[in-house]
């Protein structure tokens, strides 16, 4: 990780609304599939989630996460762990945003 600055739960979050869904567009902060943040001394450990275990985008989405949090923050090691306990449901602002 950077030497001179800490990186922040909120450096972490703008990277994470880069990154997009192929499927449906949207980045995978909105749509609410990252659980949760822990930076740590030597990287940043993030528990996520794919909208179904079967997402075919999966290992796409997991190295463009990683690639983007190493590009944009210099991060070195990017631990992501994926569950689905609890399962996906979708959030609310984006359930108004398709009509649902």
């Amino acid at each position: 990780m950077k030497n001179k600055k800490e990186i922040t739960k909120d450096q972490v979050i703008e990277v994470l609304k880069t990154v997009l869904d192929p499927e449906v567009h949207l980045d995978i902060w909105t749509m609410g599939l990252i659980y949760n943040i822990e930076i740590k001394d030597k990287g940043v450990d993030i528990l996520m989630t794919y909208t179904t275990p079967f997402c075919p985008w999966g290992p796409q989405l997991n190295d463009e996460l990683t690639t983007a949090l190493k590009e944009q923050l210099g991060i070195k090691n990017v631990n992501l762990t994926i569950t689905f306990d609890p399962p996906y449901t979708m959030p609310p602002e984006m359930r108004a945003m398709f009509g649902i």
